[in-house]
């Protein structure tokens, strides 16, 4: 895409459009090895863009994919002991992205990636609360009393939970399948509640992030975000 040498300068962080501009009147740009003019046009992507003899940093696109997180995998792009991460499931993507959050090794499903910080502070920051929706497995089977203690809050190690959206779905003769609806983002959250009330997750699969649903995405694989999806979120992160 082509852009005015200024503009992709600023957007480098190498200075101000002001001051970039001042750069090129000074000959200190060159595109492609010649020296830059004011209101010339370059591709960030394509062309070779120096300051001062120094190569800038190319500008990457944002980039958004969901991704069906299988379970033992590590949500990191490298492991010191060797594990399977996330990364291995990354060919096909051009650019760097990291995890926007975190699934825990046994946990599994929706996961969002991608290379804006923006986003990511959209998902991830407490005051706008996110809802996130998962289908747990829990040992035994659980009563009335025990879904209305979620509703209403659990008291952990760190606090008291904000009440949560809580379903059953269904139950065999030793388990109970729930969704539930959380709108915070703590360390191994819902396993916590659920073992604070004497139900222990036996399976736990993250479905949806504020309407943006897993649905019919195998596991292991990704797929790019549609404009709606990522508007969706980046609307709250104004």
């Amino acid at each position: 895409m082509l852009m005015r040498i200024q503009k992709i300068l600023a957007m480098s962080g190498i200075a101000s459009r002001r001051k970039a501009e001042e750069l090129i009147m000074q000959g200190r740009v060159t595109v492609n090895g010649k020296p830059a003019i004011i209101g010339m046009k370059a591709d960030p992507e394509k062309d070779h863009i120096k300051v001062n003899g120094k190569l800038i940093t190319r500008i990457e696109p944002k980039v958004y994919f969901m991704f069906n997180k299988p379970r033992g995998v590590i949500t990191s792009l490298s492991d010191p002991e060797g594990r399977t991460t996330i990364a291995d499931y990354l060919k096909g993507i051009k650019y760097r992205v990291f995890p926007v959050g975190r699934l825990d090794y046994d946990s599994e499903g929706l996961l969002l990636l991608t290379n804006d910080g923006d986003f990511a502070h959209a998902v991830l920051h407490p005051s706008k609360k996110i809802s996130k929706t998962y289908i747990v497995k829990v040992s035994g089977i659980i009563e009335e009393k025990d879904l209305a203690k979620l509703r209403e809050g659990i008291k952990l190690e760190d606090g008291m939970t904000a009440p949560a959206k809580v379903k059953k779905i269904r139950e065999t003769e030793n388990n109970s399948w729930l969704e539930i609806t959380i709108y915070e983002g703590r360390k191994r959250q819902i396993r916590r509640m659920l073992e604070r009330i004497g139900h222990p997750v036996l399976r736990l699969k993250r479905v949806a992030i504020d309407g943006l649903r897993l649905g019919d995405l195998k596991v292991g694989e990704k797929r790019p975000l549609s404009e709606e999806e990522i508007n969706r979120i980046l609307k709250l992160s104004i």
